[in-house]
């Protein structure tokens, strides 16, 4: 989604035109940020957009291999979340989706515990630091990055965890429809 509603946009759509068909949009993810270069000012202006035509930010973040290896997965994490929340004063339709990009497609997802232990960090804090402590503990934290079917249980579990962000494997009927039947069991236990 762009953040202009109209104009010579090409290959871009307009908040507008996304509002009539979707509730969510997804925002910041890394292939966007990789491929097309979208810095965090860029998300920034898509989220102000999404709110004000009513959807649902889903707001990508996440770091590098080379990142969490040199100890900086915290701050870059913060820092993604801090931009792309500038200015935003009410949290009651924002969603965040903790992907980290050396998980994106690797088939080797992040452990639930580890998932679970930069929502709960980083990512809490950094939203207490925005929102302050009600509206932050009220926005949904999700995980996403090579989740499968094998994988979806050990994240539901987790207690920072509130659902998941599907790429690759959605795009396999049966493997989502049992993403999905498994993730619906896991929310009545």
């Amino acid at each position: 989604m762009h953040y202009e509603n109209n104009g010579a946009y090409t290959g871009e759509v307009s908040p507008a035109m996304v509002a009539e068909l979707c509730e969510y949009v997804i925002l910041g993810h890394s292939e966007r940020r990789l491929h097309f270069g979208e810095t965090n000012q860029a998300v920034n202006k898509k989220v102000e957009a999404a709110l004000r035509v009513n959807l649902s930010p889903i707001i990508c973040i996440g770091e590098t291999a080379n990142e969490r290896s040199s100890n900086q997965a915290n701050d870059i994490i913060a820092s993604q979340l801090s931009g792309a929340l500038t200015g935003v004063e009410d949290a009651k339709s924002i969603v965040i989706a903790y992907e980290p990009v050396w998980a994106i497609g690797s088939g080797a997802p992040a452990t639930p515990e580890l998932a679970n232990e930069i929502l709960q960090g980083p990512v809490r804090e950094t939203l207490r630091k925005i929102f302050g402590g009600q509206d932050a503990e009220r926005i949904p934290l999700l995980y996403g990055g090579s989740v499968g079917r094998d994988s979806i249980s050990g994240f539901l579990s987790q207690p920072s965890i509130n659902g998941a962000l599907i790429g690759g494997a959605s795009l396999k009927a049966d493997d989502f429809a049992e993403i999905v039947h498994i993730a619906a069991k896991s929310k009545h236990e």
